[in-house]
């Protein structure tokens, strides 16, 4: 017999072999007809697979979290099934569930199309109305390999080849016929995984992610448990689509990238007046919340880098050259080791602790070009970087005074800081439990000072201390992860840093690695595709465009432009000889908040035509009025009055 506990702390007893279709038939006819997965001490399992062993168990159905990413993996399998069927000869490799979907990774002579989307979607309904059993079976090893090479299945003989000696192969059957190598589970019957399920995209891959192997074609597909589910996803993918941080940021002029500088950004003038505001937002809050701003050396010697330890870790991701002096050099990846050096000079005294010290460091990183994407993947980036030296007693402080920073700057960016992650100790990690139980419960506690219970990521910290990371959502309900707390005992016994305690003795101060924005660059594209270019007017490179609506108004619109610009607008003429309509259409267009019409009647009346984009209609008012209130309008949120006040 086997003791299974219940999720209502009720405990009864099985027999051994018992599976999870007949408890849940023994509890309710009902629950057994929905029940697709069981849960066996957070494991997932097949709802038939006989139980060997007691344990917390739970019966899902469809609807749970946890059966999501089952629904999405068998779809996969469907996938591959329905290719088969209508492309004989095809070969399958490996199609996992991923985020928001599925991909399945496809060996075939001819090339795949996006044409075929349809009739293999078509197929994949199909499937799913044949109602075909989903059956989890253990094969010997070579009978295994004997089997997919005898049906042409090359690549799944060798998964099985490299798998080790005492690794379980198993098979999962899907009716009679169709097998497929998968460690499970999967749900009882194709009828189970539904019709929420849509083809994406075709894209190449090689066989185990080496460009030395096979080229293979990969199609990828998302699936959900609802039609309204995959309709809601749809619509959020068309509205990203919209918000593309790419081809808005060439639609308005900010920036542009090109293959002889690979993760580079070329950034044009409006772009880079939106830097410009943003890093004299930030240096302004840094300031305030009593940072000291440094700058570090982009290039040192290699002995530095090993002696931080990053040499060893980060080799790979580093940009390193070689002087005719023979010198081994690097560009810095991170900006920390830089920051300990500053902080060695003198003998520093607790008095001096905490110390905040800010830098917005250029770092460089060496990324696959295949992961390169925009502003949100580069090699060349600027972290909002800043490092704080503290004693021990002062983490929780610092901490919560950090968290209530971010969420503040966040804020003010237009992003909701949706909730906050601490990733405790990693499998393979320095230091004692002791050491961990500690620094995860200082994190912990300081987040919940600041008003916030933190969610736990298991295993996710750094390997020398945990961390928390700020998730933001924007305008559309994406999340990111904007913004990191690390604590840090390790790099300051590296590099030696200490201070003079109150009691004269050297201790190791404990360092904070903490970043808002994350990357200029990265924040940057967040930025747009949340704003979908259309900037508050404080942030917008160009606030207004003045354009006239016939020539004999442009002495006009010059005096207009002189009088916004007195004021502190960034603003613009727009004197060319085209109608107001195209000059309109083509400044929306541009996303520039602002644009003031102009012709002889506005001249003689001293007055000027306001369009806010999004806005029907025009504000008349006075040149003065016009500017007292785009003055305000265009006040940053930390120099309002009433942040002045708080």
């Amino acid at each position: 017999m086997i003791d299974l506990t219940f999720p209502d702390g009720a405990v009864r007893s099985f027999d051994k072999g018992t599976t999870g279709r007949a408890i849940a038939e023994s509890l309710s006819k009902s629950l057994a007809k929905k029940a697709v997965l069981i849960k066996l001490d957070g494991e997932l399992l097949d709802l038939d697979r006989p139980l060997e062993q007691g344990g917390a168990l739970e019966i899902l159905t469809r609807d749970a979290t946890e059966a999501l990413e089952v629904i999405r993996h068998d779809t996969a399998h469907i996938l591959a099934e329905a290719v088969q069927e209508l492309f004989p000869g095809t070969q399958v490799t490996i199609g996992p569930s991923i985020e928001d979907g599925f991909y399945y990774d496809f060996a075939r002579d001819e090339p795949f199309s996006t044409d075929d989307f349809a009739k293999i979607e078509a197929k994949m309904k199909e499937i799913v109305d044949r109602d075909e059993k989903i059956v989890r079976e253990v094969w010997d090893r070579d009978d295994a390999i004997k089997h997919f090479e005898g049906i042409g299945e090359s690549y799944k003989a060798e998964i099985i080849r490299d798998l080790p000696g005492t690794e379980t192969i198993t098979v999962y059957r899907h009716g009679d016929a169709w097998k497929d190598l998968c460690r499970g589970p999967h749900l009882p019957s194709s009828k189970f995984i539904g019709k929420a399920f849509k083809l994406t995209k075709l894209a190449g891959a090689y066989w185990r992610g080496d460009h030395n192997n096979a080229q293979l074609q990969r199609i990828y597909g998302t699936a959900w448990a609802t039609e309204a589910d995959l309709e809601a996803y749809i619509h959020r993918i068309e509205e990203a689509e919209k918000r593309d941080h790419r081809k808005l940021g060439r639609a308005m002029d900010l920036f542009h990238m090109q293959e002889e500088g690979r993760g580079m950004v070329f950034w044009h003038p409006k772009g880079w007046q939106l830097w410009r505001t943003l890093e004299a937002y930030m240096r302004r809050r840094l300031d305030a919340a009593g940072y000291v701003e440094v700058k570090t050396p982009q290039v040192l010697d290699r002995t530095f880098w090993e002696k931080s330890g990053h040499w060893e870790k980060y080799r790979p991701n580093m940009f390193v050259c070689e002087t005719v002096e023979g010198e081994t050099l690097s560009l810095k990846p991170m900006n920390c080791p830089g920051h300990v050096q500053i902080f060695k000079v003198g003998l520093r005294s607790y008095k001096e602790l905490p110390m905040r010290m800010a830098e917005f460091g250029a770092c460089h990183r060496y990324e696959p070009s295949g992961s390169l994407h925009g502003l949100m993947r580069v090699r060349g980036f600027t972290q909002d970087d800043a490092h704080i030296f503290c004693r021990e007693d002062q983490i929780v402080e610092e901490t919560e005074k950090f968290v209530r920073l971010t969420k503040m700057i966040h804020a003010d960016l237009g992003m909701e800081t949706a909730y906050i992650n601490l990733a405790t100790r990693p499998e393979t990690r320095a230091g004692s439990d002791e050491f961990w139980d500690k620094a995860e419960g200082m994190l912990a506690e300081a987040a919940r000072a600041a008003g916030v219970e933190p969610v736990i990521a298991e295993g996710d910290g750094a390997f020398y201390a945990p961390k928390l990371d700020f998730i933001v959502k924007d305008a559309i309900g994406r999340e990111w992860t904007c913004g990191t707390l690390q604590l840090d005992y390790v790099l300051p016994e590296r590099l030696e840093a200490e201070y003079v305690a109150e009691d004269g003795s050297r201790q190791r101060p404990v360092m904070l690695h903490r970043a808002i924005l994350g990357s200029f660059e990265r924040f940057i594209g967040i930025m747009i595709e949340n704003y979908a270019g259309r900037f508050p007017l404080w942030l917008a490179p160009i606030q207004v465009v003045v354009a006239p609506i016939t020539s004999d108004a442009n002495p006009y619109a010059e005096t207009v432009v002189e009088a916004l610009r007195k004021a502190g607008l960034r603003v613009e003429a727009d004197l060319r000889n085209e109608k107001i309509n195209y000059k309109v259409r083509e400044h929306s267009l541009a996303k520039v908040p602002v644009i003031a019409v102009v012709g002889r009647k506005e001249a003689e009346t001293g007055e000027v035509a306001l369009r806010f984009l999004g806005s029907e209609g025009q504000t008349i008012l006075s040149i003065a009025d016009a500017v007292k209130k785009l003055r305000e309008d265009a006040t940053p949120p930390d120099l309002k009055p009433e942040a002045r006040e708080a």
